[in-house]
């Protein structure tokens, strides 16, 4: 090849290039409202979005891929834990994670706590074509596990409750604790808690930890009649320990 067929071939393709990408950066710009969902950004979750910027959260959480990575990624954080979570640990990191959590308490107000909530929402909710990945990790306890012979299983009851657990028990309690293996290691883990504790100290225990055993890491979680009432439910059912 000449130089001159060099030269045009260079002209050419970058041209070609520069083109294309042109078009591509309009065509992503075109799509940014809809996959945003940005109507549906409202007051409150801009003011979240300045809080978030004037605590420098970044410094320590990553968002949509930016930030640092020595604090859990928030991208998806109220899909994965919820308002209720959310709402309890911007309250008082420490008493979620009682020697854990390395978190600053910002001693933030229940309108700050609500807009950074209303962010967190708006940005869970994005259309970011799949990132992050969701991670397989839900499913030990997601699927019940079979049992009998070869073209006879069944499902025995306990396997039905552990199927049917409540969201809140993976928003909050897998935090701390585990079933089957899956969650938290900072609590004990709940297999067999059902043949070990009735619904009334289950109850109890999950209104108030620190009435029955005043020493407890366990802090007393925000939940709400209904939600302790599903807990109780799910907890009771699980019977059996994990053979080890």
């Amino acid at each position: 090849m000449s130089k001159s067929a060099a030269r045009r071939f260079f002209l050419l393709g970058t041209a070609a290039c520069s083109v294309a990408f042109v078009l591509l950066t309009v065509d992503t710009i075109k799509r940014v409202p809809a996959q945003t969902n940005q109507h549906q950004l409202t007051a409150s979750a801009i003011r979240g979005k300045h809080l978030w910027d004037s605590k420098n959260c970044m410094g320590c959480h990553t968002i949509l891929g930016e930030g640092a990575y020595y604090a859990p990624e928030l991208t998806k954080v109220y899909e994965r834990r919820g308002e209720v979570f959310i709402r309890a640990i911007l309250k008082d990191p420490e008493a979620m994670y009682p020697g854990e959590r390395k978190m600053v308490n910002y001693r933030l107000s229940e309108q700050e706590i609500t807009d950074l909530v209303a962010f967190l929402k708006w940005i869970g909710e994005m259309d970011l074509n799949g990132f992050p990945p969701k991670p397989d990790i839900r499913s030990a306890i997601a699927s019940p596990i079979k049992s009998g012979t070869a073209g006879s299983e069944t499902t025995s009851a306990a396997d039905v409750n552990v199927a049917a657990k409540p969201a809140v028990f993976d928003q909050m309690c897998t935090a701390c604790h585990s079933v089957q293996g899956v969650g938290g290691a900072i609590g004990p883990a709940l297999d067999g808690v059902g043949a070990r504790r009735d619904s009334g100290f289950l109850s109890t225990w999950l209104k108030d930890p620190l009435s029955l055993k005043p020493d407890s890491r366990m802090p007393k979680l925000p939940l709400s009649e209904s939600q302790v009432s599903e807990l109780v439910v799910f907890l009771s059912g699980l019977k059996a320990e994990v053979a080890k």
